[in-house]
């Protein structure tokens, strides 16, 4: 077979080929939101192109406009590829082994995502409800109920960890979510309650401190640019844990948004200071 024969069959081998099926939005953008939650949370709904290529890469931000997510956490910094984000191994896991990234699959780290998780669960306010996902689904697809527990950094020797979880609460035809995210002690996240605040995931918005009791929490009651979440608080501890509570009328681009947030501005602002949500 000489050139021109070969090219004529490639042609033609090509042209009984069918067509590839159009790329579903909803896929990639379900499988960007998989990828992102598995290591961090929230999860919110992924809105566009661009922001799919940010969660892929791991960087919980989107552009200005989108409805990314998650999220969590947590604020929520990327989660690079291990090979080359650290040059120490990952925590060891309790096999003995070290984590294959950062996010802890099992032992004490991994149990206290799943006991945040059933804190956020019972803070649900009345008149919402708290759907789950079908036990038969894989965990890195749930959607409704999320989990994470993700190494931070190694700070004078000492593993730094953040807790996401992230749960969908309902309201007649409507569908949103609280997420609480929660920074071991000795984290290198701001003081200042609007600071702290407004460098939640990297979003900023209009601030204001509450008073809860002796404390003073920052609270973003309207987002900027970057409206993902609707409102979220943040508090220091006096021991250096740091606590966000996130609330949004979405859940994701497949359901309908709840007509009001589940939360009041003090009501989010007393659930950072909960202590059910000081992990020690």
């Amino acid at each position: 077979m000489n050139g021109e024969e070969l090219r004529d069959a490639l042609r033609t081998e090509m042209a009984s080929v069918s067509p590839p099926p159009p790329l579903s939005t909803e896929a990639t953008l379900g499988a960007a939101r998989r990828a992102h939650l598995r290591r961090r949370a929230v999860w919110v709904s992924l809105g566009s192109a661009a922001v799919v290529l940010a969660v892929a890469g791991f960087a919980a931000v989107g552009p200005p406009g989108g409805d990314v997510y998650q999220p969590a956490g947590v604020g929520l910094p990327g989660n690079p590829d291990p090979s080359t984000d650290t040059k120490e191994p990952w925590p060891t896991g309790p096999d003995g082994q070290p984590q294959e990234d950062r996010t802890a699959r099992a032992g004490s780290q991994h149990d206290r995502g799943v006991h945040l998780l059933n804190e956020v669960v019972s803070v649900v306010p009345a008149g919402y409800t708290a759907p789950e996902d079908p036990p038969d689904q894989p965990a890195d697809q749930r959607m409704l109920r999320t989990h994470q527990a993700q190494f931070e950094e190694k700070v004078n020797g000492v593993d730094r960890w953040s807790y996401l979880s992230s749960v969908a609460v309902a309201q007649g035809g409507g569908t949103g979510r609280v997420i609480v995210e929660v920074h071991d002690a000795g984290n290198q996240l701001p003081t200042e309650p609007c600071a702290l605040a407004r460098g939640f995931w990297g979003m900023q918005g209009e601030c204001r401190v509450e008073t809860v009791g002796a404390a003073q929490v920052g609270v973003v009651v309207r987002p900027g640019s970057d409206d993902r979440l609707d409102q979220w608080s943040a508090y220091r501890h006096p021991d250096g844990v740091v606590v966000y509570v996130a609330q949004g009328v979405k859940l994701d681009g497949t359901r309908a948004a709840l007509d009001s947030l589940p939360f009041s501005v003090p009501q989010l602002a007393a659930l950072a200071v909960d202590d059910r949500f000081h992990l020690k």
